[in-house]
């Protein structure tokens, strides 16, 4: 479920609450269908994902999981990359995207979380990867994305041992950015959302540009910061921007 306002923000749903988000072929359908159109709609500033009800996503729908036991590996290969794929494709967008995780983010559900730029969760939501306890090794790239987000001991001890994280704790340990009382999440998040919507829009998507580089050296960073801020030096949001500053105003970008 799509909901797009006029500020630039847009709020994607998951919605099947009555499976807590749970993925199936049709709703990666949907999602891959979503990102898509939001990659090419140049009015998009900020991205929020949420879940319907009271997870946020549950992972794979554990019987779509049972069912692939019986394809042969090299097609099972095919068919878990194009799943990967299709949700990571969060990752391609050039906006920047924010979590709200409302409730359980279980596996691959907790990695399209935190496959976002920003993750805010509620105070008791669960988050968790309990892979291995199904027998199964983890996907959604979760072997990357909980070391990149929270360091490698956290990593290894939720995949490792499948300890759950309730918000608070999450929020402690840096594998969310913070925790919110369950009523008040959206609401926060979406202030938060309009915030990064009211900034300049190609200073904010070089900027995002820039950080999924994780640029590794000193040199690296300025050799795109010197080509990157002159770009926006030479745009009209920049002007906008110093005589909003000038005149004690706020600024309206225009993403030119």
């Amino acid at each position: 479920m799509i909901d797009r306002h006029d500020d630039g923000v847009v709020l994607v749903t998951l919605n099947r609450p009555d499976v807590r988000n749970a993925m199936t072929d049709g709703m990666t359908a949907a999602w891959r269908d979503a990102m898509t159109a939001l990659a090419a709609d140049r009015d998009v500033r900020c991205v929020v994902v949420t879940g319907a009800g009271t997870a946020f996503c549950a992972g794979g729908d554990l019987s779509w999981l049972g069912e692939r036991g019986v394809e042969p590996v090299p097609e099972l290969r095919d068919r878990m990359l194009a799943f990967y794929r299709s949700w990571l494709s969060v990752t391609e967008l050039e906006v920047p995207t924010i979590a709200a995780v409302n409730g359980a983010a279980v596996g691959a559900g907790l990695c399209v979380a935190l496959a976002c730029d920003l993750v805010y969760a509620a105070d008791e939501a669960k988050l968790l990867a309990p892979f291995t306890s199904l027998g199964l090794h983890p996907g959604m790239a979760a072997t990357y994305l909980l070391p990149h987000r929270a360091g490698t001991a956290l990593a290894r001890e939720m995949l490792l041992t499948g300890r759950t994280l309730r918000g608070t704790e999450a929020a402690d340990k840096g594998l969310v950015n913070q925790a919110f009382p369950r009523n008040d999440l959206l609401a926060q998040v979406m202030t938060i959302a309009r915030q990064v919507a009211a900034n300049a829009p190609i200073a904010t998507r070089l900027t995002k540009a820039a950080l999924k580089q994780d640029h590794q050296h000193l040199e690296a960073a300025l050799s795109w910061e010197s080509l990157a801020q002159p770009v926006t030096m030479t745009s009209a949001d920049m002007i906008e921007g110093l005589a909003a500053h000038r005149e004690r105003r706020v600024p309206k970008f225009t993403g030119s």
